[in-house]
């Protein structure tokens, strides 16, 4: 049974760039489509529109919400298989598909409204919920295992690398102050500890960033964003594309290094003096720099500001 909580969200839910994104992906009505972060439908309600009752669309979202919720949501299309698996298994789903080639794949790498204004998901710091941050609750590692047993140097190290904190080494230490006295469990409480350790100046935006890096590191998800790519790119038909919204600088670097190791005809070292590695060009890409969503969207959907669409085709 769906929540109300869950209802509550996905109505005020918009997708992000959705006529872009259609514009880059669909090329053919009666193609075979993989979206890779699901999530609620919002993209895919809209590229189903455009797909003829012959296509195939391949969904999977590792949140078990999202995927229970697009189950029901789209019990009624059989146009539709959806799997409850993290995006990095694109090449699996494929065998389990039996398909050949994707014409297009699809990801939206942003954590969804529910998940950030749900307690009960653990991805919040506006409320007191337990320190989680895990999208798979199956994995081992939550933030309050990092936060509790990692050193001094390794939290600032993860502060820094995957939040951009310039106060990370500050932070990191009033940490393992308080972890002396008690293991830190709540998110109110880390939320208090950085509050103390640099006051009020510009503290939600250290707190997305600490919050992130935390999240970043429990789904190893940069490195899943590297893996998914390649596979995805290895998994499109000639002509087939592959689009992807990202929503903070190392998303988007993550996303522009993969595309440009696929789009490289060779990756030798500089000073080599021929060509060893027997790389082939798989892509092109289409958008030189990201897209970004208007003025008129971002006013519409505040949480399309951070937003950019990168896209590419299989040669």
């Amino acid at each position: 049974m769906i929540d109300a909580n869950l209802n509550k969200a996905v109505r005020i839910h918009e997708p992000v760039m959705p006529e872009r994104c259609s514009e880059y992906l669909i090329t053919k009505k009666d193609g075979v489509y993989f979206d890779a972060t699901i999530g609620f439908g919002g993209h895919a309600e809209i590229f189903l529109k455009r797909l003829s009752s012959k296509a195939k669309y391949i969904g999977c979202d590792l949140d078990e919400n999202a995927f229970y919720y697009c189950k029901d949501k789209f019990k009624n299309d059989n146009r539709i298989t959806l799997y409850n698996l993290n995006y990095s298994k694109v090449g699996v789903i494929k065998k389990l598909e039996d398909v050949d080639s994707f014409d297009g794949i699809f990801a939206d790498l942003g954590v969804s409204s529910f998940q950030l204004d749900n307690p009960d998901e653990g991805f919040t710091y506006r409320f007191e919920t337990n320190l989680d941050l895990r999208f798979d609750k199956s994995l081992n590692l939550t933030a309050a295992d990092i936060v509790n047993s990692f050193d001094e140097k390794s939290l600032s190290k993860i502060f820094f690398e995957f939040g951009e904190e310039l106060n990370s080494k500050k932070i990191a230490s009033a940490i393992v102050e308080f972890r002396k006295e008690k293991r830190l469990e709540k998110t109110t409480e880390l939320v208090e500890i950085i509050k103390r350790k640099i006051g009020d100046k510009n503290l939600n935006k250290t707190l997305s960033r600490i919050f992130q890096a935390l999240r970043i590191y429990v789904n190893n998800e940069l490195e899943n964003i590297d893996k998914f790519v390649k596979k995805a790119v290895e998994s499109l038909a000639t002509g087939g594309r592959i689009v992807i919204l990202t929503y903070h600088s190392l998303e988007d670097r993550a996303v522009k290094r993969a595309l440009k190791y696929c789009e490289s005809d060779c990756v030798c070292p500089n000073d080599a003096p021929i060509c060893r590695c027997d790389k082939q060009k798989q892509i092109v890409v289409l958008t030189k720099k990201p897209i970004e969503p208007d003025e008129e969207e971002i006013k519409k959907n505040p949480r399309a500001r951070s937003a950019k669409l990168r896209a590419a085709e299989r040669i």
